[in-house]
């Protein structure tokens, strides 16, 4: 009894007001924007906290982890590594640690156009993003280059329990996993150990036999992990030339004018007519009308309720 009258009453409907204030989407596996290479996992998570946009293209995706303690070479590899991905329309997911998981965000959003996705341990409002030195790049991200996601509540502090059960995600997430630089005990064989589990490609990057941080790539490369020196070497391994591609054809080119004003504002997620009616410059009867022949020809999809997203 004493426990119950100290337990905090939790008011659902302030709840979904604070998430809505901190523009963070709450999404489940019954959502399409819900990535749908985690749908693959048994223990997949039932509820992801988001900032920015998930994308279907994210589906092609690399991870690229390693140690906070990032030596010179891992500086110049991993920026140069993700920024090659990303001009292949490949997504690049990390978990926003200082480091190589930094870098390799970074190396992403030099390329134009590129996309990458933080899976944080904590909370993803912007009092709990951790480290917090990297607020700048997560606003980096969110500004319609990639997302950041969680499975824990906004106010959920990083404590280190949490950083295991956040790595499966990083390498559920994505079609293989790079470790570039980690000691033996480090988290990203974590990471890499959790990609074979989810029958993930893993890969590593060699080093100096000096260097501590070359022990995890080395151990896991001699475990099978494919030696990478180049993007190219994953790209070819995946079987992922034709990306560029598939990204071509998936494009939706407008007909017309009322189509080209639309498309601006239509993603992966859901949109109200009456929404679009305010952002655009259309009436209401034309946006209605347009809808319907975008959705013939199969550019957008009709979630009921007046709801609209991209088609697949």
């Amino acid at each position: 009894e004493v426990v119950a009258t100290k337990r905090r009453r939790i008011d659902p409907e302030k709840e979904w007001e604070k998430l809505i204030k901190a523009d963070i989407k709450l999404i489940t596996p019954a959502d399409q924007s819900y990535p749908q290479k985690l749908k693959e996992l048994y223990d997949l998570p039932q509820v992801l906290y988001v900032k920015g946009e998930l994308r279907a293209e994210d589906d092609f995706s690399v991870a690229i982890v390693g140690t906070r303690k990032i030596s010179s070479y891992g500086k110049q590899i991993t920026p140069r590594i993700a920024q090659e991905l990303a001009e292949e329309n490949i997504t690049i997911v990390s978990g926003l640690a200082l480091g190589v998981d930094s870098l390799a965000h970074y190396g992403a959003l030099k390329t134009a156009g590129g996309r990458t996705i933080a899976v944080l341990g904590g909370g993803i409002d912007e009092a709990s993003i951790y480290p917090s030195q990297n607020r700048f790049l997560v606003r980096e991200i969110i500004s319609g280059r990639g997302a950041i996601i969680s499975e824990f509540p906004p106010g959920t502090a990083p404590i280190g329990f949490n950083f295991p059960q956040r790595n499966r995600i990083v390498s559920g997430l994505a079609l293989a996993v790079l470790v570039v630089e980690a000691p033996l005990k480090s988290g990203a064989l974590l990471t890499a150990r959790n990609a074979v589990d989810q029958n993930r490609d893993v890969f590593g990057i060699p080093g100096s036999i000096f260097n501590p941080n070359s022990a995890g790539p080395h151990n896991l490369i001699k475990m099978g992990a494919k030696l990478v020196t180049s993007a190219g070497d994953i790209l070819e391994e995946l079987n992922l030339r034709k990306v560029n591609e598939f990204s071509a054809s998936k494009k939706i080119i407008p007909d017309t004018k009322e189509e080209a004003e639309i498309l601006k504002y239509l993603t992966y997620e859901p949109i109200h007519v009456d929404i679009l009616t305010k952002k655009t410059n259309l009436t209401a009867q034309s946006i209605n009308s347009t809808l319907t022949l975008m959705e013939m020809k199969g550019k957008v999809k009709n979630l009921g309720g007046l709801q609209y997203v991209l088609a697949y």
